[in-house]
């Protein structure tokens, strides 16, 4: 029984006063009108849904997510993984790998366990070739996973005639055949101290790519140009289907002979061609002046880039051309591209060596290149001879 006077309950204002006939109905009553509230409530706030326009940017998000090619963190993480695991084979070796850090390291092809180097090793020790060996700037270069290339070439082609309407026609053949490109091997090695390694401020990545770049560099440039040893790449200046023009005075380089050379070679590799020499030859070829007191040699380029060109064809200096004198063949003109093939089997093969010198404080790293190169269209290129004929 309740008392008479108010009864009051703390979560609510519920009140019975003296009379009521039920008062359990009444708490039920109000129970119910409670529960109708909430359910008013939340049904009005799912009526509204999601802002309209923060929709509108969850759904835009969701679909740039979704978006192919969107894993540049990812990409970024394993770059810096691999870049990491090479740094510490470098510096303190393989043993010092994790499990991780080994799966992110290519294994090159040999036997004694050596590591290719990173990506990006590998574009600071090409960027350093093409310093020391500028015939990569103007020849064909491609990858190769093969010990030697086998490139087809048309020998010979179509003989057509003239013929009447019931004349017999006569047979003509093509004939094919291929220029073979064996994969050559640099080797060097370089001895760094422990304690430079020890140092966590040295670029050991950077000294690395400019030891072996510029050695690789300096061989790739001999190579490239007057390679003859079965070990190296042929050069071009080596290969006897590299016809030359004469330059029409027995000692000096002549201007009439310039321009003999120039339309020796066939229009279409005219427009592409390149003039190579050592910086000795331009230099004499820079005084030499046209009937108007011009000189020939000219120095332009777009945005005030300077560009040094002669008859409207850059000139690239090549060191290991010959120097100017009876006989010699000191300058080459023509199309590289098509002229003149590099194939690149391995970029650099990096093997760490804490043995050989342990004794005199030192770590010895044996790098190794692979490439190939010669000549692929003898008629692209062609040399000028200081002689008379």
């Amino acid at each position: 029984m309740f008392h008479q006077h108010k009864a009051r309950m703390l979560s609510g204002a519920i009140e019975l006063k003296e009379g009521d006939v039920d008062p359990a109905a009444l708490v039920q009553k109000a129970l119910d009108d409670l529960q109708k509230s909430v359910d008013e409530r939340l049904k009005a706030v799912e009526g509204k849904g999601v802002d309209p326009k923060l929709q509108d940017q969850i759904d835009k998000l969701t679909a740039k997510i979704n978006r192919p090619g969107t894993g540049t963190d990812e990409q970024k993480e394993a770059d810096a993984v691999e870049k990491k695991a090479f740094e510490t084979f470098v510096r303190k070796g393989k043993e010092a790998l994790s499990a991780d850090e080994i799966k992110s390291l290519r294994v090159s092809d040999d036997t004694a366990g050596g590591f290719l180097a990173p990506d990006a090793f590998q574009a600071e020790l090409d960027r350093n070739v093409v310093l020391f060996s500028p015939v990569r700037s103007v020849a064909r270069v491609m990858p190769t996973g093969a010990p030697a290339v086998l490139w087809p070439k048309r020998t010979g082609g179509m003989t057509g005639a003239w013929v009447g309407e019931t004349q017999a026609r006569s047979e003509t053949t093509v004939t094919f055949g291929q220029n073979r490109y064996g994969v050559c091997e640099i080797a060097a090695y370089v001895d760094v101290s422990n304690a430079m390694l020890e140092d966590s401020a040295f670029d050991i990545g950077q000294l690395l790519a400019f030891e072996f770049g510029e050695e690789f560099g300096y061989l790739e440039g001999v190579a490239f140009v007057n390679g003859a040893s079965q070990l190296s790449p042929s050069g071009f200046m080596q290969d006897a289907n590299v016809t030359y023009t004469p330059g029409t005075d027995a000692s000096l380089v002549k201007g009439d002979g310039l321009i003999d050379l120039y339309h020796a070679i066939k229009a279409p590799y005219r427009v592409n061609g390149t003039w190579g020499m050592n910086s000795t030859t331009l230099g004499a070829i820079r005084k030499l002046k046209d009937t108007n007191g011009n000189y020939m040699v000219a120095m332009a380029g777009l945005n005030n880039t300077p560009v040094t060109t002669l008859l409207g064809r850059p000139i690239v200096e090549m060191p290991d051309m010959p120097d100017i004198a009876g006989n010699a063949y000191p300058i080459i003109f023509g199309d590289f591209q098509q002229g003149y093939r590099i194939f690149d089997r391995i970029s650099l093969s990096i093997l760490r060596d804490p043995y050989s010198q342990a004794t005199n404080g030192m770590t010895r790293f044996h790098g190794r290149r692979r490439v190939a190169g010669g000549v692929g269209k003898a008629e692209a290129i062609r040399k000028l001879k200081i002689a008379t004929s």
